[in-house]
C-alpha cells in the first residue's frame, strides 16, 4: 500500500458504559483521602522523633557544581514533552509515534519554526517513530513551488529527514467524502450568509473602530436546512453554481459554547480571486480548521503538536473527528518561539524587502532561517538553543542577545581561529631586513586535535587600526609612539617610533616599529598585551584580501511594532557596516579546502556545505563565514557574531 495514499480512517469502537455504582467514590475524593491519611503519618512520625540541639544538627555539606555534558534529548525526557508522550506511549494500539511538521508553502521559514522543526521530528526520533513532512496547501493564495524546495531544504539543513512528504491536497477527494458523511450525520450545512451576517451570528456588532463583541449569539438561518438540501447545495458549489462568498459549507456544532471555535466553523469554501489550486483542479476547497483534524486522522498522527494560539481549536479538532467517529490524534500545544528587536511577519518582511530596507528574504540581518543560513549560523547552533530553552506552554520571548550567545558557545569549540584584519594599518618594522622572512607555527585552534598551520612573518605587518592610538594614555596596553607590544606567536614585541599622516585627510597611514630582538644573552622585553596581525608576503599570497560585512540590529528597540509611527520609523541606519579592505591570514585556504566546518555538517547531510560552511574565528574579533556572493575573486565574510555581547552598546 502506498503509505502517500489516502486510507479508509478506522472507526473507533464503541465502548459499553459501566452502571453507575452509588458506593463508589470518585478518583478526587480517593486522593483527597490519601492525602489527609500522609499527612498524619508524617505529623505523628515528627512528634515521636528524638529532639537534636539546634547547634549539635549536623549541616549538609554545600553541594559541587559539576558540569554536566550537554544533552540533545532533555526536552523529551522530562517535562511538558515527557508529559504528553505518557498520554499516549507505545502500545498495541499505537505501535509507532508519528508527527508532522505541517507548514504552508506560501513563504520562508523563520526562527520560530525551527522550534516546531526540532520538535515534531525530534519527539518521533527519541521515540522511534517517524514525522512527516506535510504542505498545508488548502489556500493557493500565496502558495508557490519555490516556497515548497525552500521548505524541504531548511528541514534538511536542520539536520532532520521526513519519512515521507504529502500535501494536504492529496486527501483533497477523501475530505470531499469526509465532508458529505459529515452533511448526512446533521453534522455540517451549506450557509448563503455574507460575512457581515456570520459576524453578527457571533456576537459582533459594528466595525472598525467601532466594532464590540459579545453581543448575543444566534443561528444562521440555513442551520435548519433539510439534509438532503445541503447535501445538493453542497454539490452545486464543487461543480462551480456559486462564486466566492456566495456559499459555504459550515460545521453544525455548538453557538452556545464560549469557546468561539465552536461557532459553526466554515468547512468548505470558494476562494477568493481565479487563482488555480497547482496541485488539483478543484475550485471549491477545504478550510484549515476542516483539513487539518482529517488530515491528521488519515495519516495515523499520534502526537499532533502545535503552537498554544491552536489550543482553543483543540474541541474543534476532537469535536470533528468524533462525529466522523474516525481515529482521534492527541493534539497537544506548546508555547511558540519569538525573539525582541526583529519582525518575522511575512507582510513585514514583504514590506522591508520591497522597500529596500534589506537585499532579500536571505538577508543576514533578517531571522527567516535563509537568512541565519547564509549569515553562517550552524543548524547545530539553533538546535541547541531550541533545545536549551526547553518546551512549556508559555511562549518563550527571548532577546536577540541571549540567540548570539548560543551562537558563540557552539562556534568556540567546532570551528578553527584565524588571524583577521578588518581595517588595516601598516606597520613597517625598521630593523629587519627588506627580505626577511620566517614562518611562524600557528594553531588552529586551543584543541589540538585541531591541527596548526604556517603564515610568513616579514618587515611589513598589518594591525587593527583601533590598535594603534597617536595620543598614549595610562590604560592603554597596545600600541603607541613608544610602546611596545606583542604580535601573537612572534617571537619578539616590536615598538613603536615614529608614524605617518595623509597630509589631506590628516589619517595616519603607516607606524614605523622596532624589533625588540635582544642582544645574545640580554633578557627578552616582556609586552603587557599581545595583538593579531597579517603579513605582506607576495610569494606566501598574503594577505588574503577580502570584504567583510557586520551586521547589527536591524531596529533600534527590542518591539519595533510598538513604534507610534511604524516599524519602518525603527529601523537603526548602521545595521550594516562594510570593511571594504580587510585581510584575512594564509591559513584561510587551508579551512576553505577542509570545510564543511563544523565538520559535523558534512556527516549530517548538509547539502550545501561547500557554499555555507567555511566558519571560523577571527581571533580578538568575531566569527565569519564565507558569503554566497563570493567569487574566484573576490572573498566576502560575514559576521556571525561578535566574540562578546556588543548589543547593549551598539
Amino acid at each position: 500500500m502506498d503509505p502517500a495514499k489516502p486510507v479508509d480512517l478506522p472507526e473507533r469502537p464503541k465502548e459499553e458504559a459501566a452502571p453507575a455504582d452509588p458506593n463508589k467514590k470518585s478518583k478526587s475524593q480517593l486522593k483527597k483521602e490519601q492525602k489527609e491519611r500522609e499527612k498524619q503519618a508524617r505529623k505523628e512520625q515528627q512528634k515521636n522523633a528524638p529532639k537534636t540541639p539546634k547547634d549539635t544538627q549536623p549541616k549538609a555539606p554545600k553541594p559541587k557544581e559539576v558540569a554536566t555534558p550537554y544533552d540533545p534529548d532533555a526536552m523529551f525526557k522530562v517535562g511538558f514533552l515527557s508529559d504528553v508522550y505518557q498520554e499516549k506511549p507505545l502500545s498495541e494500539a499505537v505501535p509507532k509515534i508519528r508527527t508532522r511538521f505541517p507548514p504552508e508553502p506560501n513563504g520562508y521559514l523563520h526562527i520560530g519554526h525551527s522550534k516546531a522543526i526540532a520538535i515534531n521530528f525530534g519527539f518521533s526520533r527519541f521515540h522511534g517513530g517517524e514525522c512527516i513532512l506535510r504542505f498545508d496547501d488548502t489556500n493557493p493564495a500565496g502558495e508557490e513551488e519555490r516556497y515548497y524546495e525552500a521548505i524541504r531544504d531548511i528541514v534538511n539543513w536542520l539536520g532532520f529527514k521526513p519519512v515521507r512528504e504529502t500535501c494536504a491536497s492529496d486527501n483533497f477527494e477523501k475530505l470531499r467524502e469526509l465532508a458529505i458523511e459529515l452533511i448526512k450525520r446533521d453534522g455540517a450545512y451549506v450557509c448563503h450568509c455574507t460575512p457581515a451576517e456570520v459576524r453578527a451570528q457571533r456576537g459582533e456588532r459594528g466595525e472598525g473602530k467601532e466594532k464590540t463583541l459579545g453581543g448575543e449569539r444566534f443561528a444562521c438561518s440555513h442551520r435548519t436546512r433539510p439534509i438532503e438540501e445541503s447535501l445538493a447545495e453542497f454539490k452545486a458549489m464543487r461543480e462551480g453554481k456559486y462564486k466566492a462568498g456566495e456559499a459555504a459549507l459550515r460545521m453544525k456544532q455548538d453557538i452556545t459554547d464560549p469557546n468561539p471555535q465552536m461557532w459553526d466553523l466554515f468547512a468548505w469554501r470558494i476562494p477568493e480571486g481565479d487563482k488555480q489550486h497547482h496541485r488539483s483542479t478543484e475550485t471549491c476547497l477545504p478550510t484549515y480548521d476542516f483539513a487539518h483534524a482529517l488530515c491528521d486522522s488519515i495519516e495515523g498522527i499520534t502526537h499532533s503538536l502545535c503552537t498554544t494560539e491552536f489550543e482553543l481549536s483543540r474541541v474543534s479538532y476532537e469535536w470533528l473527528c468524533d462525529k466522523l467517529e474516525v481515529y482521534r490524534p492527541n493534539q497537544r500545544e506548546y508555547g511558540r518561539l519569538n525573539l525582541t528587536g526583529t519582525v518575522l511577519s511575512k507582510r513585514k518582511i514583504i514590506k522591508l524587502v520591497n522597500d529596500g530596507y534589506v537585499r532579500d528574504w536571505d538577508d543576514p540581518r533578517l531571522y527567516t532561517l535563509i537568512a541565519l543560513r547564509r549569515r553562517g549560523i550552524p543548524p547545530g547552533a539553533i538546535l541547541n538553543f531550541v533545545n536549551d530553552l526547553g518546551v512549556t506552554k508559555s511562549g518563550s520571548n527571548v532577546q536577540t542577545a541571549k540567540f548570539e550567545f548560543s551562537v558563540r558557545q557552539f562556534l568556540e569549540t567546532t570551528v578553527p581561529r584565524l588571524m583577521v584584519v578588518t581595517e588595516p594599518l601598516k606597520i613597517i618594522i625598521d630593523d629587519l631586513p627588506d627580505d626577511h622572512e620566517e614562518l611562524l607555527e600557528m594553531p588552529f585552534s586551543k584543541d589540538p586535535a585541531f591541527g596548526t598551520h604556517m603564515i610568513p612573518f616579514t618587515k611589513t605587518v598589518y594591525i587593527e587600526r583601533s590598535d594603534f592610538r597617536e595620543v598614549d594614555s595610562p590604560d592603554y596596553f597596545r600600541l603607541a609612539p613608544g610602546k611596545t607590544v606583542g604580535l601573537l606567536k612572534v617571537p619578539y614585541p616590536i615598538t613603536a617610533t615614529t608614524f605617518e599622516k595623509d597630509p589631506t585627510t590628516g589619517v595616519i597611514t603607516c607606524v614605523h616599529a622596532k624589533y625588540e630582538k635582544p642582544e645574545e644573552g640580554a633578557a627578552a622585553k616582556k609586552p603587557k598585551s599581545f595583538i593579531h596581525w597579517v603579513a605582506e608576503s607576495p610569494r606566501h599570497n598574503s594577505p588574503v584580501r577580502a570584504e567583510i560585512r557586520a551586521f547589527n540590529p536591524l531596529f533600534k528597540s527590542d518591539d519595533p511594532n510598538s513604534h507610534p509611527d511604524g516599524f519602518l520609523a525603527d529601523i537603526n541606519p548602521d545595521s550594516e557596516q562594510i570593511f571594504p579592505d580587510a585581510m584575512v591570514e594564509t591559513g584561510f585556504h587551508e579551512i576553505r579546502a577542509s570545510a564543511p566546518w563544523p565538520k559535523q555538517e558534512a556527516e549530517e547531510g548538509d547539502i550545501e556545505a561547500n557554499k555555507h560552511s567555511i566558519r571560523f574565528q577571527g581571533m580578538r574579533v568575531a566569527y565569519f563565514a564565507v558569503d554566497r556572493e563570493t567569487t574566484a575573486d573576490k572573498l566576502i565574510l560575514n559576521r556571525i557574531v561578535t566574540l562578546k555581547d556588543t548589543q547593549g552598546k551598539n
